[in-house]
Parts: C-alpha cells; structure tokens; sequence
C-alpha cells in the first residue's frame, strides 16, 4: 500500500512573513499522526526560515528547483548539497513551468534528477501535456518521452526513491482540472511505464502525484482513483484550511 503524499508548491509566491503564517496555520489545522506525507515547496529565499518554523512538526521540506552541479561559478544557482543544508528533503524538478517557460529540457532535468538522487535528496520529477498536444492526441507520447528522458540512467533501486508528478500543462493554475477518469488514465500508463522500466516491484511502490488546480472540493474524488498516490497542490496550497482539507481527503 502506497502512502500518500501530498505537497505545496508555493511557487513565486508569498513573503516572509507570509510564509511563517501559512506554517502555523498549517500546524495547527493538520492532525498529527496521519497517514498522509505531507511536505512545502517555498520560494527558496525563504528555505531557512521555513525550515525553523516546521522544526518538530511532521511536514517536510522541498525546494522548487536545483543545479545539477555540486559547486563553482553558476551564479543564482542552488546545488542539492545546500538545499540539504536548510533542511529539505525534497525538491520538484522538471515542473511544466520550467519546462515551457525556462526552457529546461530532458536532459537537463535528467541531470538534476541524478544530482538530487546522489546527494539523497528525494525528486519529485513532473510530466504532463498541453492542451495542444492532448487535443492532437499526443498525451500518451508526450508523457512517455518526458518520463524516459528524465528518468534516463537511474537505476532501479535509485527509481524506487523518486516521486512522479503528472500535471497537465493546461490544467495548472486555470481553475479546470483533468476529470479523475482523465488523470487515472494516465497514471495507470505511468504505472505500466514504471514497471517496463524498472519492474514491477518498483512500479508498485513508486507515488504518482495528481498535480493541476487541485483543490479541497475536487481532491477526495481524485484521490479515490487507484493510481493516484497524492497531489502536488499550487494555489490551494497557500491556504492552510484548503490545504489541509486536502491532506485530510488523502488520509481518508
């Protein structure tokens, strides 16, 4: 049985002290000792602050991005040693926003994705078409391609460490979310993927999150679907109540 998880992603948002309020809203709306990983993704200017303000509670910490190299003259960067060194356990890496904004390709996530794996950091590796492409036809491919690519060299006992995210492009932050049918269609090709790749055994313990406008009244039905392991939330996520209500749908 894979435990669910579900994560924050608090994107270019938030200051300071927002940040520090939404952290003890958090603690006090989430029930202790649930069945539910629950983990925040702040912007990481405030990694360090955030980190004080979880310190004793059972939420974890991830950044939004890394560099795949350790050190050295990569100015605005972050590596996964520092990271590590605020008190992240996770990291998001390949989201769409990256990709389509920033520019980042396959390969480029893929070496970000071995440089967290290496360091022991836990990625959480994104996938998911545009609307365009779903329209075409292309959803299957498109996720395919973006899950080899990423996932390129990393060995099965490593796959068994990672977190796969899909988010349909055309679904992140528009208010319209994939139906469950939808998501669970393509989660089940992610698991089938999964297990051509790195086995069966991998397949059923890897967590595929649900990720696109994923909000407290769509989130249990979502959730209910087999193959949909959690919820890498965006702006429900900056919210404690709805976020938590989230968390409380993936624990029931």
């Amino acid at each position: 049985m894979r435990r669910p998880f579900i994560a924050g992603n608090w994107k270019m948002n938030t200051t300071r002290s927002e940040a520090l309020d939404l952290v003890q809203g958090l603690r006090q709306a989430l029930p202790h000792g649930n069945s539910v990983d629950v983990a925040v993704c702040p912007p990481s200017v405030y990694l360090a602050p955030v980190a004080a303000a979880l310190e004793g509670s059972a939420i974890g910490l991830g950044a939004q991005n890394m560099y795949h190299e350790s050190g050295g003259a990569f100015t605005g960067e972050l590596s996964a040693a520092m990271l590590l060194d605020v008190g992240c356990r996770y990291v998001i890496l390949g989201h769409s926003e990256r990709r389509h904004i920033l520019g980042e390709s396959n390969e480029d996530v893929c070496r970000k994705v071995h440089a967290a794996l290496t360091a022991g950091l836990i990625p959480i590796v994104c996938v998911g078409e545009t609307l365009q492409e779903r329209e075409a036809g292309k959803t299957s491919d498109i996720v395919a391609e973006q899950f080899f690519g990423s996932l390129a060299g990393v060995s099965v006992a490593d796959a068994s460490r990672v977190v796969i995210a899909y988010e349909p492009v055309w679904a992140i932050g528009t208010g319209v979310n994939a139906t469950p049918e939808q998501a669970e269609e393509v989660h089940g090709n992610l698991r089938g993927i999964l297990a051509s790749r790195f086995g069966a055994a991998v397949a059923d313990q890897v967590r595929i999150q649900y990720g696109g406008s994923v909000k407290a009244d769509n989130a249990a039905e979502l959730l209910a679907k087999p193959n949909i392991d959690g919820a890498l939330v965006g702006g429900a996520s900056l919210k404690a109540a709805g976020f938590a209500a989230i968390v409380q749908a993936a624990a029931s």
